[in-house]
């Protein structure tokens, strides 16, 4: 499968890795970048959002013309607070479906907000699969994508419809409080374990 990466930090380049030692055909390319956000867009099947959320609308914009293809939103609404990181967002949308608005025809897939990008890069040595909720509009999209984080090495699990991305964005603040408020580090996932079953 053609995907192409938005975005060239750390998660983009974990991404990258992930999905080229599956086998798939992963470009990827920044605003500042070549190739650039449109050229990605026109070219691949599946679109990946890697960037802050503040550059969202800004990338949304250059990614238009594409319009119909699936765009998995890894990003999150967070801000500094008063005593922190907090989410921009809440109750009553969330930052997948902030992008489902700017980009109506896509099909916008939220997934991959929940852990660092160190786990992105290699799932494998836990005890068992990393689990990634997925929340999306549009079914066959989701499974798509389910495959994909499938190929990266998670358990992937359907949260629902894109308004479940308001229950995943928050993820990522737990995620980043255990990984360094509360000095637990970078490597490790979230997991779902069934009663009396083993991986």
């Amino acid at each position: 499968m053609k995907i192409g990466i938005i975005g060239t930090g750390r998660v983009g380049a974990a991404l990258k890795a992930g999905w080229a030692k599956a086998g798939h055909d992963v470009r990827i390319g920044g605003r500042s970048s070549h190739p650039g956000v449109a050229d990605i867009s026109l070219w691949a099947d599946v679109l990946v959002l890697a960037v802050p959320y503040a550059a969202i609308k800004d990338v949304a914009d250059e990614i238009a013309p594409a319009a119909g293809k699936i765009v998995i939103d890894c990003t999150n609404p967070i801000e500094m607070g008063p005593t922190g990181m907090e989410l921009a967002l809440g109750h009553h949308t969330s930052g997948g479906e902030v992008l489902k608005a700017l980009l109506p025809e896509a099909r916008v897939v939220k997934t991959l907000n929940q852990v660092g990008a160190e786990v992105m890069a290699d799932a494998t040595g836990f005890v068992q699969a990393p689990v990634q909720f997925v929340a999306s509009d549009d079914a066959p999209a989701k499974r798509v994508v389910e495959g994909l984080l499938s190929d990266l090495g998670f358990d992937p699990l359907d949260a629902g419809d894109l308004s479940k991305a308001r229950l995943l964005e928050p993820f990522a603040l737990v995620w980043i409080n255990q990984a360094l408020a509360r000095n637990k580090g970078r490597d490790w996932a979230f997991g779902a374990m069934p009663r009396g079953k083993s991986s």
